[in-house]
């Protein structure tokens, strides 16, 4: 049920509007998945994200019991999100297996541009900040890590069983691969403003693939 409280508005601003078919737990949500994807969690301060979207603190500890809590369903709903999106491309049968992963590289990079390489990968960012962050983080953050290996695994399954890459792939381990790779060519292109880490990368590893 959405949270009766009205939107406080900072003076001399634009008014702020959630849109009206979101509930105010999504919007939270949203807008945490955008600043930690900026700015990471510990940088992050739960009122940078209410002042983001015009709302009262007591709505926030209505819906999350604690920053951490919070945090964690960040990463879910990025989870969710990012989930989806490996899916339209690594299951789209118009394109051949290799160039699925392809158009996958095409479209981060269009997204990465698009922000201005502000935003890297929320997933990743956690991950480096891991020192710093409760242990519940780390089994959650493994987690999605393995399952975006899982899905690029089955994509490259596929492209041996066409013969595009070798019979005696390990295709699970060329997955693994690939996202430990991919994580420090996203962190290389925020810190050059710049999508020719992820070039570098993406074409060493589809290339490099065993025939």
């Amino acid at each position: 049920m959405p949270d009766p409280t009205p939107i406080r508005r900072g003076p001399g601003r634009p008014p702020k509007r959630i849109d009206d078919r979101l509930e105010t737990r999504e919007a939270l949500i949203r807008c945490g998945i955008e600043v930690l994807t900026e700015k990471g969690f510990t940088a992050t301060g739960i009122d940078a994200v209410l002042k983001r979207i015009g709302v009262p603190k007591g709505s926030f500890y209505h819906y999350f019991e604690s920053k951490e809590a919070f945090g964690l369903e960040v990463v879910d709903s990025y989870a969710a999100y990012f989930a989806r999106k490996l899916d339209r491309w690594f299951l789209d049968d118009s394109r051949q297996p290799l160039a699925r992963l392809a158009a996958f590289v095409d479209d981060a990079k269009a997204g990465m541009a698009r922000h201005g390489f502000r935003r890297g990968c929320l997933i990743g960012n956690l991950g480096q900040e891991m020192s710093a962050l409760p242990e519940t983080y780390r089994d959650r953050l493994e987690a999605v890590f393995l399952d975006w290996q899982a899905r690029l695994a089955k994509c490259l399954v596929l492209a041996r069983t066409r013969g595009d890459i070798a019979a005696e792939a390990d295709c699970e381990r060329l997955a693994a691969y690939f996202w430990i790779g991919w994580e420090g060519a996203v962190l290389r292109a925020r810190l050059m403003r710049s999508e020719t880490a992820l070039d570098i990368f993406a074409q060493g590893f589809i290339g490099g693939l065993p025939r």
